[in-house]
Parts: structure tokens; C-alpha cells; sequence
């Protein structure tokens, strides 16, 4: 077992249900991840030869995500996720909670609360209640039920780390145009909308490419 299937090893053992232990054990998880970057660029190194961990990995037209392990029982991911220009957030959800490390760059964090609890609220009434500057260095945990929003500087990037979903799909709210909406989780999707988000072994190449440059690992 090498160092990266150790760290997400002992990921299993969180009470992901108690978002302050979340913070704890992540936060450990994450420090060592950015202390020790050979961990990571020993497992990116490794990804082109890892199928079951190359197909989870995602490309949207502004972030792209990286799997770098995955405890399927009971559904842990460690992932690298890198901002693209124009990225933004509508405000949402999440199925399951999380935590995050910035390792360059940085983000404005909007927080709106649990707005689950009144399916009657109109998204641009929703309000803002708290918001965070997230530059490098920042660690954060966030409940899945916490609706939220965030708006990064080009090329930002983070380490997260993701727990097991709790549910089966997420709230998603436009502030425009004042409409909300389900999604539903990966294994509910069809396989077209599967492949058309999975990162290609091209594009992980560049984008891998970029963090050289960057002296990320």
C-alpha cells in the first residue's frame, strides 16, 4: 500500500456524519498531501495506468477534476479539481459532504444555508449569510447540506476529499433567472452524458502539464 492508498484508507474510518470530525481527519488528510506533493505526482504519474481511476475523472467547460483514489466502501474520493476562466457556481448542494485545501489561487465562497428546508424560497430572494476569501492554504469542511456558491480566479487549484452520498440527488438555484431544480447523482446518468464529461487521456496530459509548470508537485 503506498502512501496515497494509505491516507484515503484511513479516510473510511470518519464519522461523516459529524461535520467537526469531518474537518479533523481531513484537514490531517490534506496538510500531508500538501506537505509532501511527491505523494501526488507519484499517483498522477501512475493515473495513465489506473483505469478504474482515469475513467472518474471529469472535464466541464471551466473545472476539471482529477480522481486520485477512490474506497468505494463506503464511497470515499480523493480528488485535485482545477478552475478554468469564467468559472462560477450557481448556488447548491451537495449529496455528500467535504473537505478542501486551495493549493494555488484562490476563491470567493458564498454560503446561503440548509435551503432545503423551505422548498418555497425563490432563488433570488435567497440570502447570502456568510462569505470566505479562500486563498492558498485555506482548509474548510462543508456539510452536505449546506447551500453554497463559488466564484474562482482562473487556474485555482485544490485538493478534495469527498465522502460517501447520503442522497440521490442535489439542489441546484439560478438567481437570474430565479428557477431551482434536482440533479441526480453519476450512476443515474445515461452513458452518452457519462462520456461526454469524462477526461481524456489528452486533456489529462495537459492539464497535468500546466501543474508542472505551475511547480505544483
Amino acid at each position: 500500500m503506498d502512501d496515497m492508498d494509505r491516507i484515503a484508507e484511513n479516510l473510511r474510518w470518519i464519522d461523516w456524519g459529524d461535520i467537526d470530525d469531518v474537518e479533523r481527519n481531513c484537514r490531517e488528510a490534506l496538510n500531508e498531501l500538501a506537505a509532501e506533493p511527491r505523494i501526488v505526482r507519484t499517483r498522477l504519474e501512475e493515473l495513465p495506468n489506473r483505469p478504474e481511476l482515469l475513467d472518474l475523472c471529469e472535464h466541464y467547460d471551466i473545472l476539471d477534476k482529477i480522481v486520485l483514489a477512490s474506497e468505494d466502501d463506503p464511497g470515499v474520493r480523493v480528488r485535485l479539481h482545477v478552475f478554468l476562466p469564467g468559472y462560477f457556481d450557481r448556488p447548491h448542494n451537495h449529496r455528500w459532504s467535504y473537505a478542501s485545501k486551495i493549493l494555488r489561487g484562490h476563491y470567493r465562497h458564498y454560503m446561503f444555508g440548509n435551503a432545503e428546508l423551505d422548498e418555497q424560497v425563490e432563488p433570488n430572494k435567497l440570502p447570502v449569510l456568510h462569505v470566505r476569501e479562500e486563498p492558498v492554504g485555506t482548509s474548510y469542511a462543508l456539510h452536505h447540506s449546506m447551500v453554497h456558491a463559488v466564484v474562482a480566479e482562473p487556474f485555482t487549484v485544490s485538493l478534495v476529499i469527498r465522502g460517501p452520498a447520503v442522497k440521490d440527488r442535489f439542489l441546484v438555484m439560478d438567481r437570474q433567472t430565479n428557477e431551482a431544480w434536482w440533479q441526480c447523482g453519476a450512476k443515474d446518468e445515461s452513458d452518452a452524458e457519462a462520456k461526454k464529461k469524462q477526461l481524456s487521456r489528452a486533456r489529462f496530459a495537459e492539464v497535468t502539464g500546466w501543474m508542472d509548470e505551475w511547480g505544483l508537485f
